[in-house]
């Protein structure tokens, strides 16, 4: 059974990032209607698409965690047991490079053309930091936001995420009929995205990070292991909000279920 659970994983981690890294690449390297034809909207809602697909694919078989930080969050207060979480997380980075290497086979040429920019991963780098085509937008001389602020957004992002998630999979919540729980989990990142994913590219999963990052590393995109933000910001901070927002939801929302 475990070994069943662990290629769902694989494979719903490998469509996330296939779909997920796939917008981006398609953003920074195909603007036929010109450059504001694709957007942040875009990758916002394609990755929101991208969850949608990899949890109703897999979600009946492992769960469909596709996530370190939910692993580990359900394993502190959701009785997930400790022995699996190891086997998940590796999974799941198995499954996020992979996913990477899907992007690579689609748009390879591209990249290669274009000095192999990071669409792989968040942070400094990333193809949000400087639009693609080589062009700041206008008035912009850097990047806004501290280290500190990317891991206090990831933080928050992520309780953001696991708050949807238990209230989609809670019973005594509002709850969701008709296998609608993918879908409220594809609209909390959607939400995550819109709302606060300027800081730090909203990783809110250290596998979709740092699956993607090693696959970059292997091709030659530069600067992805460049000082600690890779490790601190999207893959402690996702970790650390996703204790903090599970025990946040057990805090100020489940005991209200109980009196029910």
């Amino acid at each position: 059974m475990l070994v069943a659970e662990l290629l769902a994983e694989v494979f719903g981690t490998f469509i996330l990032i296939l779909l997920g890294d796939g917008v981006v690449a398609n953003v920074g390297l195909a603007p036929r209607l010109a450059a504001g034809a694709y957007n942040w909207n875009t990758i916002t809602f394609g990755w929101s698409m991208a969850v949608f697909v990899a949890v109703y694919t897999v979600g009946g078989v492992s769960g469909a965690h596709l996530n370190p930080a939910v692993t580990l969050a359900l394993a502190v207060k959701r009785g997930f047991a400790w022995a699996k979480v190891a086997p998940y997380m590796i999974a799941q980075v198995i499954g996020a490079f992979l996913g990477a290497a899907g992007v690579f086979l689609c748009y390879g040429e591209g990249l290669a053309a274009s000095g192999m920019p990071n669409v792989w991963c968040t942070g400094p780098g990333s193809v949000f930091a400087q639009t693609f085509w080589g062009t700041p937008a206008a008035g912009v001389t850097g990047v806004p936001y501290t280290m500190v602020g990317a891991l206090i957004t990831e933080i928050l992002g992520t309780c953001v995420l696991l708050w949807g998630v238990l209230a989609s999979g809670d019973t005594k919540n509002l709850a969701v009929g008709a296998n609608l729980g993918p879908l409220v989990v594809a609209f909390t990142v959607l939400a995550v995205g819109l709302c606060l994913g300027g800081p730090s590219g909203y990783a809110i999963n250290p596998a979709r990070d740092f699956g993607p990052r090693l696959f970059g590393l292997i091709v030659g995109t530069k600067g992805l292991f460049d000082g600690i933000y890779w490790l601190l910001v999207p893959v402690v901070g996702p970790l650390v909000g996703a204790v903090v927002g599970v025990f946040a939801y057990d805090f100020l929302v489940t005991p209200g279920l109980a009196k029910k």
